[in-house]
Order: C-alpha cells, then structure tokens, then sequence
C-alpha cells in the first residue's frame, strides 16, 4: 500500500507532456526519429500523454509540398513506426500529419497508442488571411464526406470533437484541437469540455511575432478556466522553414487558469515541458459548478467515444507547482497583489457597514496579537477613508490571569501609535466574581485552567466589548479569522465567536501575518506603527488564557496543529472537496521536503519547516473532527463579514452550509483506510 499511496496516478493525476522535436523540413524520417526519441523520453518519464506540434510529421511551413504524393505516403509509413514507439513506451503521442480522405487533403491531428491509430481529428477552422492561406492546400473539418479513415489498413474515427477516454483510469479524458481552432469564438475545445473532456491538447505550428506568446498564454489561460480543464500547447519551433516566419516553440501546461508548465522558447534542441494535471479535481469542480452542467445541457452536443486503455501511469514525486501556503502565493508580485486585494476588501466591507449605520464609532478589543492588530489596522484604514477621527475607534486592552507583558504593551504601543482612543480594563476582579459564583476551583485558589477558566476570561471580554458599544453609540469589530472558524477555536455565544462585524472572518491566519508586513512595508496607516507592527509579527499565536508553565506560554498551534498545514486542510477540503487521502498525500508532498520550492516572501526562518506522513496525517485527524463534528454550529452564528479569499468564506449565508450535528467518520474513515502510518 505505501508505494501506491505514494504514487500520484492513485490521486487522480496524469502526466502530460508537450513536445518540441527539430524540425526537418518536409523530412518525415526524420521527423519520425524525432517524435519516437521524445517518446521514449516521455514514457521513461511516466508520461501519459503527449502531444507534439502541428504537421509535426511533415513541417508546417513547407506550402505546395503538401501536395506532393511521395511526401504524404511517407507520411502514413511514419504513422505507423510513431505508433509502435508510442505503445512500447505505454502512453498515447498525438501527431500532427497531413492526410488524404476520399479526394480531400486534411490538417490531422492523429492519436496512437494502446496499440496503433486510435483516432484522427481534423483541423475545423482553416486561416486564410494574412500570412496563412491553408485553405490552398486543406480542406475544413466540415467538408469531410465522412467520419472514418483507413490508415495502415486500419479503420478509424475521422470526426472534430471526438473524446478519448482511458476505461482503466477515471477522469482520463482528453480532446484535441489544431492551431486557429483555439483562436476561434467558438473553439471546438469548449464543446469538447461540455461533452465530458477534462484534457484539452492543441497542436499549433503559429509562427512568431512580437507579443505573440503572452497572447497564446491569454487564451490558454482563459481556455482552461472557462472550460475547467487543463489545456496543453504546443507550437513548432526550431527547423522549420523561415523563408517568410519564424518560430518559438512555445509550450505550455495550464490547469483552470493557473500555469502549470511552460517550456523554453527559441530552442535548437528537442525537448519535453511535463507536468501532472489534477483531472480529479477537475471533475469535482465540474461537479459543483451549476452553471458548467447547465452549459452542457443547453450547448454541449453528443460526441463520439473512443475507449482506451492507459499506461500505468506516473509514480514518484508530483510534477507541477505546489503551494505550501495556498492562501498566500509564493511569487513576490502575486502576494502584493492579494494583499492589496485582501486589505481593501476588509476595509470596504467596514466602511459599508459603518455607512449604512451611520456609524462614527467602533469598539474593538486589541491583545497585541495578531488578528487584533489586523482588524484595528482595517479599522484605521476605513476611518481615514471615511473622513473620520480615528479617535472614534474605541480600544481596549483587557489583560486577564495569563495576559504576557509583551503583548499587552504591544498593545498599548499600537494604539498609541495609530492614534486611536485606548483604554484598559482588568478583567481579573470579574473574572473572579462569576468563577467564585460558579463554584469553580479557583477561586479557591486550587490551580484548575480548565475549559471554564478559559471561557470565562474570552466571554467577559467580549461581554465588556458590547455593553461598551452600547454606552458609546457604537459596534464591535470582531477579530477572529478564518482558520479559528475551521477549527472552532473561539468561544461560542457572547465570547470571541461574536461581534457586531468581522473583517477578518474571511482571511486564512497565514495570511494574516503577510498583511500585517504589507501594510507597515508601504505604511498604509503611518509611518508611526512600523516599528510596533514589526514587533507583534514575532509573537507566538497564544490566546493567553492559562498561565505559563516552566516559562512556556500557551500555545496554539501545540492544541490545534500548525496553522500552515490547517490552512492547506482546509483549502483543499473545502476549495476543491477532495479526499483525506489525497489532502495527506499533497501535504506530503508540500512539506516534506523544506528546500523544496519557494517560500512567500516574508516567510520566517521558524516556519520554514518539513512534515513528515506521520505528522500530517496526526494533525488533520484532528482537523476533520474539528471541522466537520464539534465546531459548525458556531459557524451557523457567524457575524457578518465581507469574503476574502478564493475558496475562503465558511459563512452560513456563503460558501459553505453544513449540519450543525454531522459526523466525522467518513472522512476519518477515508483516512485511515488509505494513508498509511
């Protein structure tokens, strides 16, 4: 069990190439020595499936030599030989050639593997403008009289649109379209997804100019997120005629959106750009999308199967880009575009609300940690905007039985700073009061830090916080963030759970650090709280409700797990639903290995960290019962506040409605039964 636990082909991946051979100008031979070296690289790879450019048997660029016969009955030979290495390597290779039907040349795109020619697709749209005149030597897809080919004295399906499905492997689906199909307002593609493809290859020649390429990264981009697929492109590059063109060889592997893989342009040397493509996870986001089941219904249009049977498929290590944090991306760039987003997001949500109150007041409650000082910088930030005095932000510090120096003058320093109204009360003489009302041990003085003790500190400083509010014509900002919601970690009812308005609501706790630094970097709120906003960002997550222990505070993430892997639980399982299995065996692969790949910028040295299978799959049996078993219910009484991240809102009246009196077993029951120990 452990080396096909370990395998990514047992978690819904496949591996998926684009191919760049040289190319020999009207050489088939070649270029069929060419494809079989790549073969046989891609399948000592694991690859699946592979897809070479356009014509790529022929050359594109080779005009009225297309009509030659002697070069298209050495076309079909090579068919054959290309056929034989793909089998032997056990993945299917999609070739570009030019082939004869009836009395009609066509522009192909020909699918071998599983033992010889599975299917041949012709090219719908032919260009005929500018520097292409296709249609002067290659019929439309349209104008074929019917929908099979004979090849090597084989019979096979000849029809645009037709669907590739491995019978051995779920979700390996696959369509292809040829070059200006996929420039076209109606590419094939997009039916081809509505009729169950979840791989979409294009096999483009498209000759280079200046800009080209990021408009080709556009459209694949845009493709893959329309359709929910994963889309791969590969252009002609180095050997093909350039008597009037030039060409990159561009190649690349998007998923959703997102880029997967690209290869090096301008190369002179064959080669491969491979990466695994999540087909699983397209199905299931396919799966909870209406509108992409409402499209198929309306648009999509009955399609021709063919079955296949698969390779084994790939093992080791998982080839595409991973995101130990997902809330925060590891490119510099991209993380100061989220923050951005992130920061205003909470700050509009505010000022709405505070609009359409006609509030001139809040009362928040500052610890000196982290959340607090995220929702007071929101809250400064909505104030200047607003046009109104920030003394109008009402803080308080209410240090109990626990509370550290450190933080409660990190507290009193941040207030000070940005110039809010601030203010202490000591919860310790109340917090007595009701334990000795309660009975509770200690109040005796017995040393009992149970879960009341803990309650009754976090409850009365959220009770303080209203009753405050009421006095001062104002509301309550809450604090809490997302991750504490996943994980039930506040108090429920008149505690932390419970505000007038929560900004942060919808922000991962991984995040929250990295928006902290964003704001003192660029001084969103004054250059008087840099230094105080740096000094919080060192503090270690505590609630600080139970005292310390040999000079050990309270520690978070020693009850609850590392916030780094509950925030990759949590994205995976609620962004995507995926199994436990599979969210254990991409953490896993995130974490075990701390060189491995970038870290967000930021990222403190201690938190650079590996996990091993044993740990991880320690910490999210304890996320499951706590997500899906003891904590919705206070998740069905959530304050308003405005969503944030993609994937990242678990409001009741939002992304995520859930029984408050579900269980667990399920999920535990998928973890256990296929994660080894």
């Amino acid at each position: 069990m452990p080396d096909v636990f370990h395998s990514p082909r047992t978690h819904g991946f496949v591996r998926v190439a684009a191919a760049t051979p040289v190319v020999h100008t009207a050489d088939p031979v070649a270029n069929a020595d060419e494809h079989i070296a790549l073969i046989e690289r891609a399948g000592a790879q694991g690859v699946d499936l592979l897809v070479f450019p356009e014509l790529s048997l022929s050359g594109y660029a080779i005009d009225d030599l297309l009509m030659q016969g002697a070069l298209l009955d050495e076309v079909e030979r090579q068919i054959g030989r290309v056929a034989e290495a793909a089998e032997a390597a056990g993945l299917i290779a999609v070739a570009g050639a030019p082939l004869r039907n009836g009395d009609a040349l066509y522009n192909c795109a020909v699918v071998l593997g599983a033992g010889g020619v599975l299917g041949v697709v012709p090219k719908t749209y032919l260009p005929n403008y500018r520097e292409y005149y296709e249609k002067r030597w290659f019929a439309p897809a349209a104008s074929r009289s019917e929908d099979a080919i004979v090849l090597g004295g084989e019979t096979v399906d000849f029809a645009p649109g037709l669907i590739f499905e491995a019978a051995n492997r779920p979700g390996f689906v696959f369509a292809v379209e040829i070059c200006e199909d996929f420039w076209a307002p109606q590419p094939p593609s997009t039916r081809a997804a509505l009729a169950g493809a979840r791989i979409l290859l294009n096999l483009s020649a498209s000759n280079i100019v200046i800009g080209k390429a990021d408009e080709r990264s556009l459209l694949c981009a845009s493709q893959s997120a329309r359709t929910l697929s994963a889309y791969v492109f590969a252009a002609s590059g180095w050997g093909e005629s350039t008597t009037d063109l030039a060409w990159d060889g561009q190649a690349m592997i998007h998923e959703m959106g997102a880029c997967l893989a690209s290869g090096e342009r301008f190369a002179m040397a064959s080669h491969l750009t491979v990466a695994d493509v999540d087909v699983e996870r397209i199905g299931l986001d396919r799966l909870r999308n209406g509108t992409f089941a409402d499209c198929a219904r309306l648009e999509g249009e009955r399609a021709t199967v063919v079955p296949f049977e698969a390779g084994a498929g790939p093992s080791g290590d998982l080839i595409r880009p991973l995101d130990r944090h997902p809330f925060v991306p590891d490119d510099p760039a991209r993380l100061d575009q989220d923050c951005y987003e992130a920061f205003n997001i909470q700050v509009q949500g505010l000022m709405r609300r505070m609009k359409a109150t006609n509030g001139e007041r809040i009362v928040i409650g500052v610890s000196g940690g982290l959340d607090s000082t995220q929702a007071l910088l929101v809250a400064c930030r909505a104030f200047d905007r607003l046009g109104l005095p920030r003394a109008g932000i009402l803080g308080y510090t209410m240090p109990g039985f626990a509370t550290s120096e450190g933080t409660k003058s990190n507290a009193w320093a941040l207030m000070k700073a940005l110039g809010v109204t601030g203010a202490e009360i000591d919860i310790r003489p109340t917090a007595t009061t009701m334990l000795e009302a309660i009975g509770h041990p200690f109040a005796r003085g017995e040393p009992v830090h149970d879960i009341t003790f803990e309650n009754v500190q976090a409850g009365l400083r959220t009770d303080y916080l209203f009753r405050l509010a009421n006095q001062n014509g104002a509301f309550v900002l809450g604090t809490g963030d997302l991750s504490e919601l996943a994980l039930g970690w506040a108090t429920y009812g008149v505690g932390d759970h419970m505000s007038h308005y929560n900004v942060n609501g919808g922000v991962a706790k991984t995040l929250i650090r990295h928006l902290i630094r964003w704001v003192a970097d660029r001084e969103q709120v004054g250059a008087e709280a840099v230094p105080v906003l740096r000094g919080i960002l060192d503090t270690e997550i505590s609630p600080e409700l139970v005292p310390a222990r040999d000079g050990k505070i309270q520690s978070t993430e020693a009850t609850v797990g590392p916030y780094a892997l509950n925030d990759f639980f949590l994205f995976y399982l609620t962004r995507f639903g995926l199994k436990p299995s599979k969210v254990a065996w991409l953490a896993h692969q995130a974490w075990k290995d701390a060189s491995r790949g970038e870290w967000p910028a930021g990222t403190p040295e201690d938190e650079k960290v590996e996990y091993d299978l044993a740990t991880i799959k320690h910490w999210l049996r304890k996320f499951l019962v706590r997500f899906f078993q003891t904590s919705q219910f206070k998740r069905s009484a959530l304050p308003n506040g405005p969503k944030v991240v993609t994937g990242g809102s678990l409001s009741p009246r939002g992304d995520w409605r859930a029984p408050s009196d579900s269980t667990a077993r399920v999920w535990l029951d998928e973890l256990e039964g296929n994660v080894p120990d």
